[in-house]
């Protein structure tokens, strides 16, 4: 197995990483719905409340997707020819890709990409273990920016594998720009991506505010985040967490809710909440079967198979090219 870890760009220097974090909270907090990216969630802390988020009773996603994978993995490694690179963009652990492993014995290599590379290490020592003839390059970086593969890989056929939902963070049209973006990084191959459907809100709202409060604390660690690396000054007891429906655009919404009154001091700025004020931390989109085929095929991709639960609650799609 390869141990080296590849870093995406040359801009990820924690000097750079800092001020994109500082710019990023500072304008959304400078805007009318204030609102925070939902990509700094995974600092280490962060990343370890969303594996405890997984295990929850009320989180459907994982267990159901992870099902799914155990019943189709057998197909689509039918249709993997040998020698594919498996390229997986925002691996976090890697656990769910170790379905699809166990059934590609004749992969060229498995590129993990992750902003962790904490989490990449930790992977890539695990799946040693299990699968040491496995080529594990990893990659550390956004997947969203425009990566590039290991040199070594350059003229290998791919297979894209996108799990967890991770699509519907983000508005239709951004996700049908990043969809094409993986289409032309997987040269002509394959994307598996996962996309949670619609389902009755008595399932969706509890998904997102589990009754042990550990979307919450992983919400609210966002500004412990932002305290601990951009010097600001958030009182967490100031601050509940709430997740909403929002039936018009099709999303679960995450926010954040002052409970009172306050400022907000950060780097030279001064930020007033009134009561109730939100900050808009994450959008988690559910599409029906026909609303991201539309989405898809915008982004240049065909559905090709589509596999769901039997309550039809989360669905495997398996995107093409040609």
């Amino acid at each position: 197995m390869n141990h080296h870890v590849a870093s995406a760009r040359p801009d990820d220097e924690p000097a750079a990483q800092e001020a994109g974090f500082a710019q990023a909270v500072i304008d959304g907090l400078s805007s009318e719905q204030k609102t925070l990216p939902c990509r700094f969630f995974y600092d280490a802390i962060g990343s370890e409340l969303f594996e405890e988020i997984t295990r929850v009773p009320e989180y459907y996603p994982t267990r159901t997707e992870a099902a799914l994978l155990e019943g189709s993995a057998a197909g689509i490694a039918a249709r993997t020819k040998p020698g594919t690179v498996l390229v997986e963009f925002g691996s976090g652990s890697s656990r769910k890709t170790e379905i699809l492993l166990a059934q590609m014995p004749h992969l060229a290599a498995y590129v993990p990409i992750d902003v962790s590379e904490d989490a990449l290490r930790e992977a890539q020592e695990r799946l040693a273990q299990r699968f040491p003839a496995l080529e594990v390059l990893p990659v550390v970086g956004d997947f969203g920016a425009d990566l590039h593969l290991p040199r070594e890989l350059a003229d290998a056929p791919r297979l894209g594998f996108f799990p967890g939902s991770t699509i519907g963070n983000l508005v239709p049209h951004d996700a049908q720009a990043l969809l094409a973006q993986m289409g032309r990084q997987l040269d002509g191959g394959r994307l598996i991506v996962g996309v949670d459907l619609r389902k009755d809100l008595s399932v969706l709202i509890p998904a997102y505010n589990d009754a042990a409060g550990v979307t919450a604390a992983f919400n609210l660690n966002l500004l412990t985040r932002i305290n601990r690396e951009l010097g600001g000054d958030f009182d967490l007891r100031g601050f509940r967490h709430d997740a909403v429906w929002n039936g018009e655009e099709g999303r679960i919404e995450m926010h954040l809710v002052s409970r009172r009154a306050q400022e907000v001091h950060l780097q030279g700025h001064v930020f007033s909440f009134r009561e109730g004020e939100h900050i808009h931390t994450e959008n988690s989109y559910k599409y029906t079967l026909e609303g991201f085929r539309r989405v898809a095929e915008g982004a240049g991709w065909r559905v090709t198979s589509v596999w769901t639960d039997a309550r039809d609650w989360f669905s495997l799609q398996e995107l093409s090219r040609d």
